[in-house]
């Protein structure tokens, strides 16, 4: 005996269930959007920076020593290194089409809405404020998670974090990496 579709012990989603799990993120996401552009406060414009504003920053800035964890030089040395990364996530971010830009700040936008970064990150503090352990919480949650919307956010954040910490000279040495080779003749 096959097994009907609308049969609440199948294992497989309907199309109309993945349609409302569609419309109703898509929703949340632009909520989430519209209510970040509302009650963000201007700040004064940081030059080093095109595309994160300061939440997006500071969301960035929290990731980065635990996506970095072991990799970032100690103390004192440690705040300039990631302040560098933050820049240029800013500048590789910029460098990406406008697609993938939007998507990136529709994902920053939902992480700095408190409600939304508590429901979906599980971080119940601001970004400054929250701990390394639930920062690293949070990003194994995304990268291990059922959903490939969530993992594919993982992945975005990480690729860009470690490119842009790896790709900095800074890290070079630490890595073994003596840098470009040159192109001079002679």
């Amino acid at each position: 005996m096959s097994e009907s579709p609308a049969d609440p012990t199948s294992s497989s989603i309907s199309r109309r269930t993945l349609l409302k799990a569609g419309i109703a993120g898509g929703a949340a996401l632009f909520f989430a959007r519209w209510l970040y552009t509302t009650t963000s406060t201007p700040a004064i414009a940081d030059t080093r920076f095109v595309v994160l504003d300061a939440r997006a920053r500071a969301i960035v800035s929290a990731i980065v020593p635990v996506l970095l964890e072991g990799a970032l030089p100690a103390s004192p040395l440690a705040d300039a290194a990631r302040a560098e990364v933050v820049v240029n996530v800013d500048q590789a971010i910029a460098g990406l089409p406008p697609e993938a830009r939007a998507q990136i700040e529709q994902l920053f936008a939902l992480l700095a809405f408190g409600p939304s970064r508590c429901l979906v990150a599980g971080v119940w503090s601001t970004w400054p404020a929250a701990s390394p352990a639930s920062i690293a919480a949070f990003l194994a949650s995304w990268r291990d998670s059922r959903f490939l919307l969530l993992r594919s956010a993982y992945a975005a954040m990480h690729q860009l974090i470690t490119a842009a910490w790896y790709g900095s000279p800074r890290a070079w040495p630490a890595i073994g990496y003596p840098g470009p080779p040159s192109l001079e003749i002679g």
